[in-house]
C-alpha cells in the first residue's frame, strides 16, 4: 500500500490527530505496520529506535480496524512491564481518541475500583495492564473471561525486549495461551521494542503456540547521531572519611573531595535531564549529594527520583513535572524510566558508571534527543585512588572498559543482546499450576498437566519431572487430593494466593510502608517503602533525602519519620543483571587496541592510555593467566555472566586436582586464587578435564538448594539442581577458554 493509500483508509478522527500533531508524512515504521495490520492475518513485531512513533504506529492501524468492524467486547489488550509505562500510554491514547468513543481503561494496582468497575459493567475498548494485573483477573474473574474478552482482535505488548526469555515474559506468554483457551480465539499480537537482539528469536516467542507466524518489517536503519561524552574521576582514599552510618554526613565533608560529584551536577546544571544509576542504592545517594551541592552554592534544588520502591504520588510527580516541558528538572533514576514513558523534551541523560547492556545503554540515551534534536548522553566514571599496593587487577577501569565496549559493539555491529531462552522455568511451574487450579477447580493429575505443560514456556519439562513436582506439592500441602483422587489447592497453596504478591513471578521483599509526619505532628503522605526497618531513632535514606524515625507498627508494617538534614546510604535487596560475554570480549580488545575513540574526555582518555600501559606491562593483553607474586595467580576469561559463574564451578569442583584455593572473584572481571605449584602444571591438567569432558549436573553439589527465582525456596532441591545445570550454567564458552588458555601457554 502506498502511503496515501493508508492515510485515506484511517478514519477522520486518526487523520485529525495527524494533521495536529504536525505530521507531513507517515514515518516508514508506521507504514510498515500499518501495511501487516491491514494485509495481512499475522502477528507483528515491530522495533525501531526509541522515539520513532511505534505507538503511533500499533495503533493508528490498530483503530482504524476498529473503526470499520467495532468490537462487542474489550478490543484491545495493551500489556506493559511498568505501572508507569501505562500512565503515561493511557494519556496518549487518550489523546489520540478523544473524539472519538472508544474507551481506554488502565489498570493495575494504583487505579481506583471505581474506575476499573466501569469496564466490567461494561467491557470495551482497549484495556491497559499490567502481566501481574492479568494474572489476578484470570484467577480471580475466570468465569467472566468470555464476556470481557470474548470478541478480543488484539493484544499489544511494549517493551518486549524485557520480557523475552524472563519469567515475566513467560509469565505472558502462559496467560495470553490460557485467554486464548477461555475465549476460544487467538487476538492478533503486536510486540513492541527499541532495542531486539534476534528479532527471529522474538518473533517465536511473540508467537507463542498460536500457530500464527510473525510479520518483522524491516524499518531502514538512518545511521547513528549522538552527542556522547565519558569523563573520569579519581576519588580520595581516605579512611578518616568513615563515619557513622546514624550521623548524616555534612556537605563540605562529602563532596568536596570529590570532583566526579561536582562534575556530574555541572552536566545537568540549567538543564532538563535524566540521571540514571544501575541501582535503587545510587539514584538515593546520587539524589542526595546533589541536593547538597545545589544548597552549598545557593542555588534552587530542583532534583527529583524516581525508582520502584517510592510511593506512586512521588513516581507521578517526577513523571509530571518532566512531561510539563518548562523550567529545569533533573531526575534521578533507574530502570524505572528507561522504558517508553513520553518524558517530553530532555536535553541530556547523565549516566553515572556503565550501563550492563547494549541495550540498557541504548534505551537510555534514547530519552533524550526527542523532537528532532540527537541523543546526547554523558557518562561519569568514579574510581577510588589506587594504594601503593592496589593489587593488578583492582588497577582496571571495569566500568570505563565496559561502556567503550557497549559503544564500540553497537557502533561497530550493531549488537544488541538476543534473549536468553529458558528450558526448566521450574519457579513459573509452580506458580502457574497452583493460578490454573485455582482458576478451574478440581482438576485430575492428567488434566492439570495438560493444561500446565501446554503452555509455551513447559515445552520442554518431561511430564516425569512434573508429576515430581505436583507430589511435592502434595505432600507440602500446596495441593491436596479428595477423595475421589482429584487435585485442588491445598492449605499452604490457598495462603499464597490470598496474597495479592503471588501475582508477580518476580522476587518481591516484604516490605515496610514509609509514613512522614507533618511538623504539627499530623501523618502526612507516603514516602516509600524499604526491606528493613531501623529502630525507632535510627535514621535512613529515601526519595533522595533522610528520615528519623519516630515510630514502629511491626504488625501492620508501617514506619512512621519526620525529615532530618544530610545524606545517608541505604541497601534493598536484589541483582544487577547479566552482562554478554561479547562485552567482556571487546573489553579486552580496548584494552590491546590503539583506536582513539573521539567521545572520550581528557580524564577517560588519560585514564585509558594508563589502563593501556599497563596491560601491555603485565601481559594482560596476550595472557589470560598472570602470576600476582608468590603463589597468589589471577585469571582473567573475558566472560560474560553465565560463562563466568560456569568456570569458578569448574575451579572449585576440580579444586584438589587442579591446585587451587581459596578463590575469591569480582563480578565477571576475574577470579583471583593460589596456586599450588606451576601456573603452565595448572593450564595442562584445566584443558585435560576440558577434554574429558565437563558435565553441567557434577558442577551443582549435591547438597545444594540454589535459589534464584521468587518461588524456588518452595520447589525440591533436585529439581532446582537440575534447573540451574541446565539454564543458569554456558559450558560451550567456558570449553572455548579453556582451550584459548591452553593455546596461550603452548
Amino acid at each position: 500500500m502506498t502511503e496515501r493509500e493508508i492515510f485515506e483508509r484511517f478514519p477522520p478522527v486518526l487523520r485529525d490527530f495527524i494533521y495536529a500533531q504536525g505530521w507531513e508524512h507517515l514515518r516508514e515504521v508506521q507504514l510498515a505496520a500499518a501495511d501487516v495490520i491491514f494485509n495481512t492475518n499475522q502477528h507483528l513485531l515491530l522495533t525501531s529506535t526509541t522515539a520513532s512513533g511505534k505507538t503511533e504506529a500499533a495503533f493508528l492501524p490498530i483503530l482504524t480496524t476498529l473503526f470499520e468492524r467495532p468490537a462487542a467486547s474489550v478490543a484491545v489488550l495493551y500489556i506493559a512491564p511498568l505501572k508507569s509505562l501505562i500512565n503515561d500510554q493511557f494519556g496518549r491514547l487518550e489523546e489520540l481518541l478523544r473524539d472519538s468513543d472508544l474507551p481506554v481503561t488502565h489498570w493495575h494496582g494504583d487505579v481506583a475500583a471505581s474506575h476499573k468497575k466501569k469496564l466490567l459493567d461494561t467491557p470495551r475498548g482497549i484495556l491497559q495492564i499490567t502481566p501481574e494485573s492479568l494474572e489476578s483477573m484470570l484467577i480471580n474473574r475466570a468465569n467472566d473471561l468470555p464476556r470481557l474478552f470474548y470478541d478480543l482482535r488484539f493484544v499489544v505488548i511494549d517493551e518486549v525486549h524485557t520480557l523475552t526469555g524472563s519469567d515475566r515474559g513467560n509469565q505472558i506468554q502462559c496467560q495470553l495461551a490460557r485467554l486464548s483457551r477461555a475465549i476460544g480465539r487467538e487476538p492478533r499480537r503486536v510486540g513492541l521494542s527499541a532495542t531486539i537482539g534476534d528479532p527471529a528469536l522474538a518473533a517465536a516467542w511473540l508467537a507463542g503456540n498460536s500457530g500464527t507466524p510473525t510479520a518483522v518489517p524491516t524499518v531502514p536503519d538512518k545511521g547513528v547521531r549522538w552527542r556522547l561524552g565519558l569523563e573520569h574521576f579519581f576519588f580520595a582514599n581516605d579512611d578518616a572519611n568513615q563515619h557513622d552510618d546514624r550521623a548524616p554526613t555534612a556537605p563540605e565533608r562529602t563532596y568536596s573531595l570529590d570532583a566526579g560529584y561536582e562534575y556530574m551536577y555541572d552536566c545537568v546544571r540549567d538543564k532538563r535531564a535524566l540521571v540514571f544509576s544501575n541501582s535503587r542504592e545510587e539514584t538515593e545517594y546520587l539524589t542526595a549529594t546533589f541536593r547538597q551541592i545545589a544548597a552549598s552554592r545557593r542555588e534552587p534544588d530542583v532534583f527529583l527520583i524516581h525508582h520502584g520502591n517510592l510511593s506512586a504520588a512521588i513516581r507521578e510527580d517526577a513523571e509530571r513535572k518532566m512531561k510539563a516541558d518548562e523550567g529545569q528538572v533533573v531526575t534521578c533514576a533507574t530502570v524505572t524510566m528507561e522504558l517508553g514513558v513520553d518524558i517530553g523534551r530532555l536535553e541530556r541523560v547523565l549516566q553515572s558508571d556503565a550501563p550492563t547492556s547494549v541495550s540498557s545503554f541504548l534505551q537510555r540515551l534514547g530519552r533524550s534527543g526527542r523532537r528532532g534534536a540527537p541523543p546526547e548522553m554523558m557518562m561519569v566514571f568514579r574510581e577510588e585512588d589506587p594504594l601503593p599496593n592496589t593489587p593488578l587487577p583492582q588497577l582496571l577501569p571495569w566500568g570505563l572498559l565496559r561502556a567503550i565496549a557497549i559503544v564500540q559493539l553497537y557502533l561497530e555491529e550493531r549488537f544488541i543482546e538476543p534473549p536468553r531462552m529458558r528450558t526448566m522455568p521450574v519457579s513459573l511451574l509452580f506458580h502457574q499450576t497452583l493460578s490454573v487450579l485455582a482458576a478451574s477447580g478440581e482438576l485430575t493429575a492428567k488434566a492439570l498437566a495438560d493444561r500446565v505443560l501446554s503452555l509455551p514456556p513447559f515445552s520442554r519439562i518431561t511430564r516425569e519431572d512434573y508429576r515430581a513436582l505436583l507430589v511435592f506439592m502434595v505432600n507440602h500441602e500446596f495441593l491436596e487430593m479428595t477423595e475421589e483422587k482429584g487435585l485442588i489447592v491445598g492449605l499452604l497453596g490457598e495462603r499464597l494466593l490470598r496474597s495479592f504478591q503471588f501475582y508477580a513471578v518476580f522476587k518481591d521483599s516484604e516490605d515496610y510502608t514509609v509514613r512522614a509526619t507533618n511538623p504539627d505532628g499530623s501523618r502526612a503522605e507516603e514516602i516509600g517503602t524499604i526491606t528493613t526497618p531501623p529502630p525507632v531513632g535510627d535514621r535512613f535514606a529515601l526519595a533522595g533525602r533522610v528520615w528519623e524515625v519516630e515510630e514502629l507498627d511491626v504488625q501492620r508494617k508501617l514506619v512512621y519519620v519526620h525529615a532530618v538534614a544530610g545524606k545517608m546510604e541505604i541497601s534493598w535487596p536484589g541483582d544487577y543483571g547479566e552482562i554478554h560475554t561479547k562485552i567482556l570480549k571487546r573489553m579486552r580488545q580496548v584494552l590491546t587496541e590503539d583506536t582513539v575513540y573521539p567521545y572520550l574526555k581528557e580524564n577517560a582518555a588519560k585514564r585509558l592510555d594508563v589502563a593501556r600501559h599497563l596491560a601491555a606491562n603485565t601481559g594482560l593483553g596476550t595472557r589470560s593467566l598472570i602470576c600476582l607474586g608468590g603463589s597468589t595467580w589471577c585469571l582473567f576469561p573475558w566472560l560474560g555472566t553465565r560463562s563466568f559463574r560456569t568456570l569458578r564451578r569448574v575451579l572449585s569442583h576440580h579444586a584438589a586436582t587442579l591446585g587451587v584455593s581459596g578463590i575469591e572473584f569480582e563480578g565477571c572481571c576475574y577470579i583471583k586464587f593460589h596456586l599450588a605449584g606451576e601456573g603452565e602444571a595448572f593450564v595442562r591438567r584445566l584443558a585435560e578435564i576440558a577434554e574429558g569432558g565437563i558435565v553441567a549436573d557434577t558442577l551443582v553439589g549435591a547438597a545444594e538448594h540454589p535459589l534464584f527465582d521468587k518461588f524456588d525456596p518452595l520447589l525440591p532441591a533436585e529439581l532446582l539442581r537440575r534447573a540451574y545445570a541446565q539454564d543458569r550454567l554456558c559450558l560451550p564458552e567456558v570449553e572455548d577458554f579453556i582451550r584459548t588458555l591452553a593455546a596461550e601457554w603452548q
